[in-house]
């Protein structure tokens, strides 16, 4: 059973991110603010239920959370700072748009940077113990998801309909064949041969 909060503050806000071990497209942060009296079991860390049931979650999440938003961070700008970077970057921005100010910040991980006003706590795999982590992590995925499959039209080569970006043996057939995309993040490896030399 998820928890409902961490800190005590009313105003708590979990966030969370998608996409951070992709070779393709942005890295997705949500951030939520849940009313007290929420209640879900099927809300879990998004990446232990089906697709299915994330999407039937997000429109629950999105009707009952008192506040939500979604914020992407692109290839270009995860190649210019590091992933880590554009991941706490893209939940600072998500936070940044809520309509209601936080009093306390709950993040899955291990990595944050200070958020200007608002005190912040980390939480290893806080996405299964919290649910308005649980519900940011879902929300991230599934905003994710949606755009992958939007570029997937562009290339449907790769396959990201399905992959969602991330480094299949598929995917990465698809770039020894065709090559990287404007969707590519160029600092990742995108083939394990790269690091490979010829002797």
């Amino acid at each position: 059973m998820l928890l409902k909060n961490h800190s005590g503050f009313i105003l708590e806000c979990g966030t969370d991110e998608a996409g951070r071990g992709c070779l393709a497209g942005p890295v997705t942060a949500a951030a939520v603010i849940l009313p007290e009296n929420f209640k879900n079991s099927i809300l879990n860390d998004s990446k232990q239920i089906s697709e299915k049931k994330r999407m039937l979650l997000k429109p629950i999440i999105e009707e009952h959370a008192l506040c939500f938003e979604v914020s992407h961070v692109y290839q270009e700008e995860i190649d210019e700072i590091n992933i880590l970077n554009a991941s706490i970057l893209a939940m600072h921005k998500a936070i940044e748009q809520l309509q209601t100010f936080p009093e306390f910040i709950i993040v899955d991980g291990n990595r944050f940077k200070d958020y200007p006003k608002i005190p912040h706590e980390t939480i290893i795999k806080g996405d299964g113990k919290y649910l308005s982590i649980a519900a940011a992590s879902v929300l991230a995925k599934t905003y994710r998801d949606l755009y992958m499959d939007k570029i997937h039209e562009e290339f449907p080569m790769y396959n990201w309909k399905k992959n969602k970006g991330y480094p299949t043996k598929e995917h990465r057939a698809a770039i020894r064949e065709f090559g990287i995309t404007k969707y590519h993040r160029k600092s990742f490896r995108l083939l394990p041969e790269q690091l490979k030399f010829p002797l």
